[in-house]
């Protein structure tokens, strides 16, 4: 049992006692603000993450923030009723990822999630893709605490952004705290963020706990966090997340965690095993570390995670969990042709809310929804596929960047590959969902030598990260101890002949732990941005045929 609610249970036991016992009495009984003993107190958490910009339904009418509303109404009208008090919190990432959302910084995402009636969310390591002004202007927009206790302003050495909030909730008080994964200082922009301090999450967390006991003395801690949750904890280039982060702290301190940036509906089979068969609809157990549970709702809003807890006498037990599709549709046969259905009953869209959102979503539809090519079949962007192999799509974005710079070979990093895009038109706002960090194409001349050196650190990133590469114009052999075997242009690498490659901004600024080559003297920024070069290729080049970018063993990992 945490200290707190020790001493919680201690002081109640004997503010019992002092009743029964001095009732003849004319001395003053102190009496325990907030929750009665032995009484049940009901505490609903809701909650959501990694909306990356799909404040509208998808294009088959799954999720989108107007059905959301109805339904965490409907679920907060059911608890309230049942006497339940309500959190609605967020893990981040609100920015980046649907064009019409990106072209307005997010307003109408952050504008919607004050409709709806957010409480809190941690701050996302996308939250930065921008220059920090931006943020600002966010936090405007929203009238809920956008929260990180682990990011510090390097000049002052002060917190930057608010660490917690205080809810009082039916006599009970809840802290939630915000954190944010350190991985942002490598995967974040390095031209916004030079200013911040990314510090360890786990670190800070058990110093504002500890700050929070003695200052707040809350009944429930909650920490709201953008860190990922990884089996086991079993993190591998990423860093650690939320296993850790329970793992780390004092059994039991910390009541839950509603999480994010991983981008997966947490449930378990067992201790420390995913339920990999989880379907939406599905029932499902969230993680359990340390004393601490630990929720995490996919992403887009495809969910509204639902957790239902009982606090007794100073105890916070789970009393039911449920991850609840938003509109989300499998596909079944209907007279031998493949027909989507909803998966369970349609969620009916607010209207309020649907007519508000609606003129951003029309705003740039004219322009964005315009044809600019086709293609003979789908060009693979999956996140769990480019992050683990080599793909047509990352190999004809880097096809394009070499192109466009005159370059011998080309390096993308699988991060900045964001989506697929299927067979048939293409228009520019598949670009944009595919390429939406406005990232600058840069090259770089560099001798052979010092390329084998580059080579050696961004080839050998591991699969499962952003940081993998696509490459277009090389081959090579891999190895977990480099590189070898390289060829460009069809002839081996010259340790003493200057070639010229492309990267993106990002990691030509030290993004995804490449090597900063910002400032090398062949280093040159071009001035174009990704989406446009990538959208120009794909115009000149049009009909595209997929086949002419599939790998073909250029790259071979041993």
């Amino acid at each position: 049992m945490k200290d707190r609610l020790s001493l919680k249970a201690a002081i109640s036991a004997a503010l019992l006692a002092s009743l029964a016992g001095c009732s003849t009495t004319t001395e003053t009984t102190e009496v325990v603000p907030g929750w009665q003993p032995d009484t049940t107190y009901n505490v609903t958490i809701l909650h959501t993450n990694d909306n990356h910009g799909r404040f509208w339904h998808s294009r088959h009418g799954e999720y989108g923030m107007a059905a959301r509303k109805t339904l965490i109404d409907n679920l907060r009208t059911e608890a309230e009723a049942q006497g339940s008090s309500v959190l609605l919190l967020s893990g981040g990432d609100i920015n980046t990822g649907v064009p019409e959302s990106d072209l307005l910084d997010a307003e109408p995402d952050f504008k919607g999630m004050t409709m709806i009636g957010y409480d809190a969310m941690a701050l996302g390591n996308h939250e930065f893709d921008n220059s920090l002004d931006v943020l600002e202007k966010q936090m405007q927009w929203a009238d809920f605490p956008m929260l990180s206790a682990n990011i510090y302003d390097k000049a002052t050495g002060k917190r930057k952004y608010q660490a917690y909030e205080i809810f009082e909730k039916n006599g009970l008080r809840i802290a939630v705290i915000g954190l944010t994964t350190e991985d942002t200082s490598k995967i974040g922009n390095p031209e916004f963020i030079g200013e911040l301090d990314f510090r360890d999450p786990k670190a800070e967390a058990k110093k504002l706990i500890a700050e929070l006991e003695a200052t707040e003395k809350p009944d429930i801690i909650i920490a709201t966090t953008h860190m990922g949750h990884y089996e086991d904890g079993k993190r591998g280039i990423n860093a650690p997340g939320d296993v850790a982060l329970a793992r780390y702290l004092d059994s039991g301190s910390l009541d839950m965690i509603v999480g994010g940036h991983s981008q997966e509906p947490v449930c378990m089979e067992g201790p420390n095993m995913y339920n990999k068969s989880f379907k939406p609809g599905d029932e499902c157990k969230p993680d359990s570390q340390n004393g601490t549970w630990i929720v995490q709702a996919h992403e887009w809003g495809k969910y509204v995670g639902k957790a239902d807890f009982e606090f007794r006498n100073g105890e916070l037990n789970l009393v039911s969990y449920d991850l609840i599709p938003v509109n989300l549709k499998k596909k079944i046969k209907v007279n031998g042709e493949k027909k989507r259905v909803f998966i369970q009953s349609e969620i009916p869209k607010d209207k309020e809310i649907y007519d508000f959102l609606k003129p951003y979503q029309d705003k740039g539809q004219d322009k964005l929804s315009v044809k600019i090519a086709e293609t003979n079949g789908k060009l693979e962007g999956d996140r769990n596929v480019v992050r683990f192999q080599q793909t047509n799509l990352g190999r004809m974005i880097a096809a394009a960047h070499k192109e466009r710079a005159k370059a011998d070979f080309s390096v993308m990093n699988s991060g900045g590959v964001r989506d697929s895009i299927e067979a048939g038109d293409v228009t520019y706002k598949d670009v944009l969902t595919v390429q939406p960090f406005a990232n600058m194409l840069t090259y770089t001349d560099m001798s052979g030598a010092e390329v084998l050196d580059y080579l050696n650190v961004v080839a050998t990133k591991p699969v499962d990260s952003g940081a993998y590469a696509q490459f277009y114009g090389i081959a090579m052999t891999v190895s977990p101890e480099g590189v070898s075997d390289v060829v460009i242009n069809g002839e081996p690498l010259d340790p003493n002949k200057v070639y010229r490659f492309t990267v993106p901004s990002y990691n030509a600024a030290g993004g995804d732990g490449y090597p900063k080559i910002v400032g090398h003297p062949g280093n040159v920024n071009t001035g174009f941005v990704d989406a446009e070069v990538l959208k120009d290729f794909l115009e000149k080049n049009s009909p595209i045929d997929v086949n002419k970018y599939e790998p073909n063993d250029e790259i071979v990992y041993k």
